[in-house]
């Protein structure tokens, strides 16, 4: 089944239902709805046919309705289930502004600052039934395993509302703005609910947050190993605290800078685009330091698997393929073909390999090629990255690894923490990565994993 009309954009979610890349519009209208990339599906109408394509392994085409802020956006939707997750295509987009009907039934878009300062969202269909849950407040995820196990069930019975009867079906303006206590947890919390309509007005669902009395206490207590108290401070507190504010940024800045929100001077379209790129920055400068965090901690493991390595580098280039074309760089991927065996988790492999690639599209020159190449022996199984930019001297191949470093780049939006990251999860995995090249020939990054073979 087909609609007519060109490609608008293009995405891939994990098998958790998590966007993990995404083409404009789709990427703004995953941030207006509240979400984030990576982060699960805040579209409601996707979401759900997301999950179903996933789940029973079949290709998927129908009509998206889905509403932000500004808009009612209608599109045609063709979902192709993968082995990890899902690639979706998206045509035939139109959007529709629409005027706000001015009633005072607090119906209207929740508030940004509300959105930034919650600890937990979820995405509730029609009925206020779970359709995905999200947080990282470490008090939550009692919470959270609870509602994973229990989606398509009523949100309300998984928390303790004051002053209301939680077991019956509330309105949901009865609800919204009431506080309510979650085991686990000593903080009180409070409840906000916002509607998400159809294009014709028809109720589709919700989006529901939990809002925090109080930071969460981080003191150490008696027994506590002192530590701990602040090991992963970044990626437990800071990050999400961060996270949804500069992706409400980036997001309208991409609107403006789109012209998706009316006409607008070049001048004002560029500016906007470089608010755009500074908040990608910074988010991925995060992102980067979260990873830090994690990979020195004393007790970081890593999950292995059996994994296809060529599947995984397949999958990479595909990501990261539409920043290729921009720098008119041709990625050759492995041959579709080819099956590579190995032992490691599949998601390091993949942030490790979505790094070597884009460094090699960055650094390489315009119109050159990146290949991907893999081969396997003496129990290693190996992917290799390699681009035709200035090489690397033999006096400073090891130096590329070390925390910070950047060779003297500048302004090219690298923290000089990917490859750090990088080495340290290959190492954690029972692997290596490494360079070889020579100044002027282009430089070969080579990951290698343990072989699953046999």
């Amino acid at each position: 089944m087909n609609a007519p009309g060109k490609t608008a954009a293009k995405a891939f979610s994990d098998r958790r239902d998590r966007l993990v890349s995404a083409e404009e519009p789709l990427a703004s209208l995953q941030f207006n709805c509240g979400g984030t990339i990576p982060g699960t599906i805040a579209i409601p109408s996707l979401l759900e046919s997301v999950r179903k394509a996933r789940e029973y392994g079949l290709k998927i085409a129908r009509t998206m309705q889905a509403q932000d802020d500004h808009e009612a956006i209608t599109a045609w939707i063709e979902l192709t289930p993968l082995e990890d997750g899902c690639e979706i295509c998206v045509r035939n987009w139109q959007a529709m502004p629409f005027e706000a009907d001015g009633d005072a039934s607090g119906e209207g878009a929740p508030h940004a600052a509300d959105r930034a300062l919650a600890d937990f969202t979820a995405i509730l269909d029609a009925e206020q039934n779970i359709v995905a849950a999200e947080s990282e407040a470490r008090d939550l995820t009692p919470l959270l395993k609870s509602m994973a196990r229990a989606q398509g069930e009523r949100w309300s019975k998984f928390v303790r509302i004051e002053g209301l009867d939680d077991r019956a079906k509330l309105h949901w303006r009865l609800l919204d703005g009431a506080q309510c206590m979650v085991e686990g947890s000593e903080r009180k919390w409070t409840i906000g609910l916002y509607p998400r309509r159809t294009p014709v007005g028809d109720l589709a669902g919700f989006e529901l947050t939990l809002t925090a009395d109080r930071p969460l206490d981080r003191s150490v207590r008696a027994g506590d190993d002192p530590d701990e108290a602040v090991d992963h401070m970044i990626a437990r507190d800071v990050a999400p605290a961060l996270r949804q504010p500069l992706a409400r940024i980036i997001a309208n800045a991409e609107t403006i800078r789109a012209r998706l929100a009316g006409p607008l001077p070049d001048q004002y379209s560029d500016y906007a685009g470089d608010i755009a790129s500074a908040g990608q920055h910074l988010m991925a400068l995060l992102d980067d330091l979260s990873d830090l965090e994690i990979v020195e901690a004393a007790d970081f493991r890593t999950a292995p698997d059996r994994i296809d390595l060529a599947d995984v580098a397949q999958r990479a280039a595909g990501i990261v393929g539409v920043r290729a074309r921009e720098k008119d760089i041709a990625l050759v991927g492995p041959d579709t073909t080819e099956r590579v065996p190995a032992t490691a988790e599949f998601r390091r492999v993949l942030q490790i390999l979505l790094n070597l690639i884009g460094n090699a599209i960055r650094y390489a020159p315009q119109g050159s090629q990146v290949r991907i190449e893999l081969d396997q022996g003496d129990g290693k199984a190996r992917v290799h990255v390699v681009d035709e930019g200035q090489g690397i001297p033999a006096n400073k191949r090891e130096k590329i690894f070390d925390k910070f470093e950047r060779l003297g780049r500048s302004g090219d939006g690298g923290s000089g923490l990917g490859l750090y990251i990088s080495r340290k999860l290959a190492r954690a995995m029972g692997g290596e990565l490494a360079v070889t090249s020579s100044d002027g020939e282009g430089g070969r990054f080579t990951l290698t994993l343990p072989s699953a073979a046999g």
